[in-house]
C-alpha cells in the first residue's frame, strides 16, 4: 500500500498495533516466559523478549526514517506479562509523536542503509516497519496456536463462517453449482 500522508500512514498503523495489542493482550499467564524448547536466536527468543523487539524496532525504523541513522533503542521492561500492552501502547505513542509533523514529501526522501550502499524511500522504511511488526504478531500468534491458547481472528471472522456462507453467496450472484467466479 502506497501512503501519500503521513497521517495516512499513521492512521494505518494505528489499526496494525490495534490488533497486536489485541493478540497480545488475549495470551494467558502461562505466555509470561514461554519460550520454545528448540531453536538459536530469535528463532529461541520469549515471548516477554519478542514483544520487547516489537516495541524497540519501531523506534529503529522511525530513526532511520527521520534521518537519524538506523539506531537500535533499549527495549521497554516486558519482563512481566502485565507490561506487554502498555509498552506495545506507548511504543506506538511515541513512534506517532517522532512522526507527526513531518512533511509527506519524506514518504518519497531517500535514505542510505545501514548494511550496503543503496538508499530506501521513507516510505519503504515505514512499510519495513509494519511488515516487521506483523512478522513477530504472527510469531507470537502461532505459539499461542501451539501451545492451545485463544489466537483471536483478525477480522472477528473464522474461515469455516465464511465458508459456510459461500452457498448463499453464490446464489445471491446467480453462481450456483460454481466452484471459482474469479
Amino acid at each position: 500500500m502506497v501512503y501519500r500522508s503521513v497521517e495516512a500512514f499513521l492512521g494505518y498503523f494505528e489499526g496494525v498495533n490495534r490488533r497486536a495489542m489485541r493478540d497480545i493482550g488475549a495470551l494467558p499467564p502461562e505466555a509470561d516466559g514461554w519460550r520454545p524448547a528448540t531453536g538459536e536466536g530469535e528463532r529461541a527468543w520469549s515471548i516477554n523478549k519478542l514483544v520487547g523487539h516489537m516495541c524497540g524496532s519501531r523506534l529503529y525504523f522511525a530513526s532511520a526514517y527521520l534521518g537519524r541513522g538506523w539506531i537500535s533503542p533499549e527495549p521497554p521492561d516486558v519482563s512481566r506479562r502485565e507490561l506487554w500492552v502498555p509498552a506495545l501502547r506507548e511504543s506506538f505513542e511515541r513512534f506517532a509523536e517522532l512522526l507527526r509533523g513531518t512533511p509527506d514529501e519524506w514518504l518519497e526522501r531517500r535514505i542510505p542503509m545501514i548494511d550496503s550502499d543503496g538508499t530506501l524511500s521513507g516510505g519503504r522504511i515505514l512499510a519495513m516497519m509494519v511488515e516487521h511488526d506483523i512478522h513477530h504478531r504472527s510469531q507470537i500468534d502461532t505459539y499461542a496456536g501451539l501451545n492451545g491458547w485463544e489466537v483471536p481472528q483478525i477480522y472477528n471472522r473464522a474461515a469455516e463462517e465464511i465458508g459456510a456462507l459461500q452457498a448463499q453467496e453464490r446464489a445471491k450472484h446467480g453462481l450456483e453449482g460454481e466452484g471459482h467466479a474469479l
